[in-house]
C-alpha cells in the first residue's frame, strides 16, 4: 500500500548545494550535510549555520510558500523562537519547485532528546504559554489557508488508521489496537473552521529543547493555517503524560470539553500515524516517541 509520506522527488546533497550557490552566491555556501527529512521536505545544514528545506512532494510546495509568507509576520509576537525564512529559492530547470532557507535555531528536537516524565512536566507550561500566544494572534493580518486536508475529519481517516494499527500489531509494536479504536466511539464533535491561527503539526519532532532540557523553539510550520485549536492542543495528550496536563492547561487557559475531546482524538490518530511512519523509515527516536504517545493518550 502506498504511504502518504513517500517522496516524489528527493534532492541529494550535491544538487542542494549547487542550487543554493547558484541562487544565493552571497551566502558563500561551503559545507553541506543531511539534516533530516519528513513527509514533506528534505533538509540540509549548510556550514553548520543555515538550514535549507527542499520539497519531497508537490503538495509541500504550497506549504513552503505559506511558511515564507506567514512566519516573518508572527515570529516577533511569539514567546519562543521560530524559523524565519530569509532565502526563498525559485523553481528552475534543475529543480522545478521552490525551496527555502533560514538560520538554524539552537537546540535539538524533543524526540531525539527523549525527555523523561519529569522533564515533560517541566516543559508543559512553556508549551501552554506558546500555544496561548499563537492562538490569540489576529488572523486578519496574515494570509492564511484553511484546513484544506481536514485534519480532524476522523470518519474519513479511520480506515487508514485501522490499516496502520493492523500493521503495527503484525510488527509487534501494538499488543491490542482496540483501546485506541475505542477512543473514537460515540459522538465526535465537528471542528470549528478558521477559529484560530494554528501550527497544524505540533508534536515532539517540531519542538526544540536546549542543553538544559527546556523548550527553546518550535520548527516546521508548513501546516500553519486558520483552523481549530484542537489540532495543536493534541500535544497535551500525546507528548505530555497525565501528570503534566494540569500545568499545561493552567498556562494555556480554559479548554472546553468539546475542544479537549477533539484534541485527544487528534492525539490518538497522530500517535498511530507517527508510529507507522517511524517504523517504516526505521527512525528509532520517532518510533519511541510514537509508542509513548499511544500510551499517553489512553491515560487519564
Amino acid at each position: 500500500m502506498s504511504q502518504p509520506w513517500q517522496a516524489e522527488r528527493v534532492v541529494d546533497a550535491d544538487l542542494a548545494l549547487a542550487l543554493i550557490r547558484e541562487q544565493f552566491p552571497g551566502l558563500g555556501a561551503g559545507r553541506i550535510e543531511a539534516f533530516g527529512s519528513g513527509w514533506d521536505n528534505t533538509a540540509y545544514l549548510v556550514d553548520g549555520e543555515f538550514v535549507f528545506r527542499f520539497p519531497r512532494r508537490e503538495i509541500a510546495v504550497e506549504l513552503l510558500e505559506t511558511e515564507a509568507r506567514v512566519l516573518p509576520r508572527i515570529a516577533p509576537r511569539l514567546p519562543l523562537p521560530i524559523p524565519v525564512p530569509e532565502w526563498v529559492g525559485r523553481a528552475t530547470e534543475r529543480f522545478a519547485w521552490p525551496f527555502a532557507g533560514y538560520r538554524r535555531l539552537a537546540g535539538r528536537t524533543a524526540d531525539v532528546a527523549a525527555l523523561s516524565e519529569e522533564e515533560r512536566k517541566a516543559a508543559a507550561p512553556a508549551l501552554g504559554r506558546f500555544l496561548a500566544a499563537l492562538h490569540a494572534l489576529p488572523m486578519d493580518e496574515v494570509d492564511l489557508p484553511s484546513d484544506c486536508i481536514h485534519r480532524l475529519a476522523f470518519e474519513q481517516r479511520m480506515p487508514r488508521m485501522v490499516d496502520w494499527l493492523e500493521g503495527l500489531r503484525e510488527g509487534e509494536l501494538v499488543d491490542d489496537p482496540e483501546p485506541l479504536l475505542r477512543q473514537f466511539e460515540g459522538e465526535i464533535p465537528q471542528p470549528r473552521a478558521r477559529a484560530a491561527l494554528v501550527h497544524g503539526d505540533f508534536y515532539a519532532r517540531h519542538v526544540l529543547v536546549g542543553d538544559d532540557r527546556r523548550v527553546c523553539g518550535v520548527i516546521d510550520w508548513g501546516d500553519v493555517h486558520a483552523g481549530d485549536p484542537a489540532v495543536d492542543l493534541s500535544i497535551m495528550y500525546g507528548f505530555l503524560p497525565p501528570s503534566a496536563r494540569d500545568g499545561f492547561a493552567r498556562a494555556y487557559g480554559p479548554i472546553d470539553a468539546r475542544t479537549a475531546r477533539l484534541a485527544r482524538l487528534r492525539a490518538a490518530f497522530h500517535s498511530v500515524t507517527l508510529t507507522s511512519f517511524a517504523h517504516s523509515t526505521a527512525d528509532e527516536a520517532l518510533l519511541r516517541e510514537g509508542r509513548m504517545a499511544m500510551r499517553n493518550v489512553l491515560e487519564d
